[in-house]
């Protein structure tokens, strides 16, 4: 029997940060609605890295990152590293869980999502998101993702 999960190792991304981008702008606008904060960093071999750039959108009263803009970092870097590596048949895929633990309490500023794809299955996909303070790496939540490809 043959597998037909894909190792960091044989993997190929299909699309490119700007193509990425490109399908995201056309498909899905609103993501980007009062203003650009999500960026693709890089597509790595077994994931991507998104930025949560400083926004006063994504701050909550007490002065931090809100958890909801938080999800969305998480969400939104599962989606792209997704879509890199299987290609626009992928706008389809879908959020089915997300577990997500707020570790710190972040200070404002910009913050990173490490995306991990741990499993891509014919159906399913699993993924594990770090995310930490952009200036000084500390790590402020740790998320696991599945989604379903219909």
């Amino acid at each position: 029997m043959t597998s037909t999960l894909q190792t960091p190792s044989t993997r190929r991304h299909i699309l490119t940060i700007p193509e990425i981008d490109r399908l995201i702008d056309q498909h899905f606008p609103a993501v980007h609605h009062g203003g650009r904060v999500l960026f693709t960093e890089a597509l790595t071999d077994d994931g991507a890295i998104i930025r949560l750039v400083d926004h006063p959108k994504n701050l909550r009263p007490g002065g931090t990152v809100s958890g909801p803009a938080m999800f969305t970092l998480a969400d939104y870097g599962v989606y792209v590293a997704i879509l890199g590596l299987l290609g626009e048949a992928a706008l389809q895929a879908v959020t089915t869980n997300i577990t997500l633990n707020f570790i710190r309490r972040p200070q404002p500023g910009d913050l990173l999502g490490q995306i991990k794809l741990i499993k891509t299955g014919r159906r399913l996909i699993v993924a594990e998101v770090e995310i930490s303070s952009a200036s000084d790496e500390t790590l402020v939540a740790h998320v696991v993702a599945t989604y379903a490809m219909p």
